[in-house]
């Protein structure tokens, strides 16, 4: 079985509806495959629907913002129940911080005399999840900056024009939501953090010690070196090994459903207990 557990629809960052970034996914030679949206659940009965179509086996999940030391990470659930109440209202309580947020930057880029971006993005979002990259499709669209990249770099990362911080879940929060729906907790892309090997160490050591499941080992545009890198950090504080592509679209020409360095021998793989999924 070929696994992906990390991609993205329109309902949160990526570009594709759910229909079509599952014949993407089963193009690649994906069998099994986890949406998992910006903190929210929205895309997953469209998935559901088309993923039995195309043949293919849906995990359901999300991808869930937190507040670690002061700087955010992204902690995945995996087989979640999308309609776990204590789930669905800590997503709607980051949504509403992400309008919040989406209003200050609105606010932020007014005195840059960029007018109207609030509501130029709602005109892009296809559900109820604002991100930063909406506002970097609104500036591309309008003509402020040639690409995205320019955007987050002038206006969106931290220290540039616009940016605005906000105060996420906690580690316990995220994954006493995940547990709490029946799903498992995996640290998301951890080499992507800007942070030195001694930090990852402790961001690693406090997720396993709120519970924590497993960690993405392997994630698209990741090398074998980094792969190795996460594996070193599954075994040594006894984490399982997830893997996914993180793809959010055709846009992102450089990930790939199903593409990412393989999971190293000597980590066990999270779908290692799914017998069901495995067989």
């Amino acid at each position: 079985m070929r696994y992906d557990l990390h991609l993205h629809s329109y309902y949160s960052d990526g570009t594709l509806a759910p229909a079509a970034l599952i014949e993407r996914a089963r193009t690649a030679g994906v069998d099994v495959m986890a949406l998992t949206d910006h903190d929210c659940l929205d895309g997953l009965a469209e998935a559901q629907a088309a993923v039995q179509i195309a043949g293919m086996r849906l995990v359901p999940g999300v991808e869930i913002s937190v507040t670690w030391n002061t700087m955010t990470i992204h902690i995945l659930g995996l087989g979640v129940d999308a309609n776990h109440a204590a789930l669905k209202q800590g997503l709607a309580q980051l949504a509403e911080r992400r309008h919040e947020r989406a209003k200050e930057i609105s606010r932020k880029l007014e005195k840059r005399r960029i007018y109207g971006a609030y509501e130029g993005v709602r005109r892009l979002v296809q559900g109820n999840i604002i991100g930063r990259a909406h506002f970097a499709q609104f500036l591309v669209r309008e003509g402020y900056v040639s690409e995205a990249r320019l955007a987050f770099k002038q206006y969106l990362l931290r220290g540039a024009a616009a940016y605005v911080s906000a105060q996420w879940a906690t580690l316990d929060e995220a994954i006493g939501w995940i547990h709490a729906a029946g799903g498992q907790s995996v640290i998301a892309h951890p080499t992507r953090y800007k942070i030195s090997n001694g930090k990852l160490r402790e961001l690693t050591r406090d997720f396993k010690n709120s519970g924590g499941d497993a960690i993405e080992v392997a994630c698209g545009g990741q090398t074998a070196q980094e792969s190795a890198r996460a594996g070193a950090l599954a075994k040594e504080f006894g984490l399982l090994a997830s893997a996914g592509s993180d793809y959010h679209g055709p846009e992102t020409s450089w990930l790939t459903p199903g593409k990412f360095p393989p999971i190293p021998e000597d980590c066990t793989p999270i779908w290692h207990d799914w017998p069901k999924l495995a067989s």
